[in-house]
């Protein structure tokens, strides 16, 4: 006999009904998403670091600065340099105060003199009148630094005018014995510049000849950059090369439109001619993440002459480089020389303090603080990847699509109505460079309206405005992408 009591029905249902319920949870919850592949080169740890100073200083100062050249000759006499006033921590309150984070310091041009007191040469600041030959220009610079919260960055020309062994072996051993002095002595270091200009007529020890070498091969450069490595691992070497930056092949202030931070090592190395074009593009095809640096120096010269007093760039011009350097995705190196007396001269100060006035009322209020961003395409429906991590102000989160969506669009919705002259987009390059082209429009009486366009992105674009249009919704669409968009960060002023 049967003694099992049956179950009511309610209980059954009940049962089945919550059973149904968890799958349809388990079918709901968002599933784990892995982030998309890298594409391409991708930048190291201390690239990335760079890419996030984004301006800092040159300082071109040594015998120069007294002769009223650009290029000494290698026989000037040391005695002939003397300020009268130097003050290191006037350079460094400046350049900070200019939004500047760091100083690369011309420790030695190719003159050959030396701003420090190396045991190495006696064509150095040691044998100066300057505070009795007991003065260093590169310990002050680097305490400034250090005092001012900077970073501090050196130049050692590897051409030198003055050094009877320029062009033999005994010469490179020289140059490394000089590396060793300053990167023991003066560190840390957080960039290393090595100039492209290499042999040609000089003084050599009285020689008064034209000594040609070997750019490609004479340094030894992978020699020459293992031993700096060792002594200082984060490092950044800048040459035309690289290895960790290039330049941007031009000192006019300005790198192209398109600007891929990717290059082949092999097409390029200081001093080689005729890859201006590619250094100001890079390559979408690049085998190496080498990104661009601008260099320009403030007035026409890099070193200071009293006649260029009155041809210090204006504040809108500093502020039309920014836009083309920082605002194209390259670092800005701003010469700034010092004047005879040892200072940063009163007109340039000037220029300085215009700029950075400028660019606190172009970009001291981001008006999308308080907005919504949102996108019909999320990599794989998961919150991980939604377009709110692009004013989420976090540069670790991204909006991101499925692989196969290489086109995409997103919209960002303002609270009310504003005027918006700028807008900044970056891209998540710790998994590489994807953007080719995007557009942006605006909402105006209800209609979209394209307000700009332009091809790359990498870490930062700046976008202008030519008509700075009144909205409250802006879409962004990526046209073209070598892999799914990855965008980080997006600004509008």
């Amino acid at each position: 006999m049967n003694t099992r009591h049956p179950k009511p029905i309610g209980l059954m249902l009940m049962r089945a009904l919550l059973f149904f319920i968890a799958i349809a949870l388990y079918q709901c919850t968002p599933k784990e998403v892995p982030p998309p592949t890298a594409i391409g080169p991708v930048p190291t740890e201390r690239q990335l670091a760079w890419h996030e100073m984004e301006q800092y200083a040159f300082v071109h100062f040594t015998t120069n600065t007294f002769t009223d050249l650009e290029w000494g000759y290698g026989d000037e006499s040391p005695e002939v340099f003397q300020p009268t006033a130097f003050d290191a921590e006037q350079w460094a309150r400046i350049i900070k105060a200019a939004g500047l984070k760091g100083i690369i310091l011309t420790c030695k041009h190719h003159d050959g003199f030396c701003l420090w007191p190396s045991k190495f040469t006696e064509h150095s600041i040691k044998n100066s009148p300057w505070k009795e030959g007991e003065g260093d220009v590169v310990k002050a610079v680097s305490d400034a630094c250090k005092k001012y919260d900077l970073k501090f960055g050196v130049y050692l020309s590897p051409w030198d005018r003055n050094h009877a062994k320029y062009g033999g072996p005994e010469y490179v051993e020289y140059y490394r014995n000089q590396l060793r002095e300053i990167f023991e002595n003066y560190g840390p270091v957080f960039e290393m510049w090595f100039d492209g200009a290499n042999g040609g007529d000089g003084y050599y020890g009285g020689a008064d000849e034209i000594r040609k070498i070997d750019g490609k091969n004479y340094y030894d450069w992978p020699t020459t950059i293992q031993l700096v490595r060792e002594m200082e691992p984060e490092v950044i070497f800048f040459s035309d090369a690289g290895p960790d930056i290039r330049w941007c092949g031009n000192e006019q202030g300005y790198i192209n439109e398109t600007n891929w931070n990717t290059i082949t090592k092999d097409t390029i190395y200081a001093g080689k001619g005729g890859i201006n074009n590619l250094l100001n593009t890079g390559s979408p095809d690049g085998e190496s993440w080498i990104p661009a640096e601008v260099d320009v120096s403030i007035r026409p010269g890099w070193f200071y002459h009293s006649s260029e007093d009155d041809k210090v760039r204006t504040p809108q011009n500093l502020f039309d480089i920014y836009l083309s350097s920082v605002g194209r995705g390259s670092n800005l190196l701003l010469n700034i020389p010092p004047d005879r007396r040892g200072l940063i001269h009163e007109n340039d100060v000037a220029a300085l303090q215009g700029w950075k006035k400028l660019l606190d009322e172009a970009f001291g209020n981001n008006l999308s603080k308080n907005a919504q961003a949102t996108s019909e395409t999320i990599r794989g429906n998961n919150k991980s990847y939604e377009a709110s991590n692009l004013l989420d102000g976090d540069p670790g989160t991204y909006w991101a699509t499925n692989d196969e969506d290489t086109t995409a669009s997103f919209t960002i919705d303002l609270p009310e109505e504003k005027i918006v002259k700028y807008v900044l987009l970056q891209e998540y390059i710790p998994l590489g460079q994807r953007v080719k082209s995007f557009n942006v429009e605006a909402e105006v009486e209800g209609q979209w309206k394209q307000i700009a366009s332009s091809t790359t992105i990498g870490y930062k674009k700046i976008l202008t405005i030519k008509e700075p249009v009144q909205t409250s919704r802006l879409r962004v669409t990526i046209s073209d992408a070598k892999a799914c968009p990855l965008i980080s960060n997006v600004e509008l002023y």
